[in-house]
């Protein structure tokens, strides 16, 4: 078994309501984002690859699209524009490409990260 991860970058800004962070999370602000995308699987005979990355790099690009530089709380679908939501929501655009078995959403610059396993882990 084996598991490939792909990452990807985006910037954007958002404003988190309604928690213990205090009124500069209330303002819009934004962070540098890092999302790791992981395959498991075993290499296909062959190609000798896990994944298409071709396919998962196209999924990739869409979901980037969606998130780079926008306010995310205007983005349709995500919900409330945390870690949690993010993971999930890339999670819920890449699936199709793979075997996909998590998704990490980093934000280094605050020492956080979030993983979602998928609805059935």
């Amino acid at each position: 078994m084996w598991e490939l991860t792909k990452a990807f970058r985006f910037e954007a800004a958002h404003s988190l309501r309604g928690t213990t962070l205090g009124a500069a999370s209330e303002e819009i602000h934004g962070h540098s984002f890092r999302a790791e995308i992981a395959v498991r699987g075993s290499p296909d005979p062959v190609t000798g690859m896990v994944v298409d990355l071709g396919l998962l790099q196209r999924a990739i690009a869409q979901v980037q699209a969606m998130l780079d530089h926008k306010l995310l709380n205007k983005v349709p679908d995500l919900g409330p524009p945390t870690l949690e939501n993010l993971s999930r929501f890339v999670f819920e655009r890449v699936q199709h490409a793979g075997r996909i078995t998590r998704v990490s959403i980093f934000r280094d610059s605050c020492n956080e990260s979030c993983t979602y396993f998928g609805p059935d882990q």
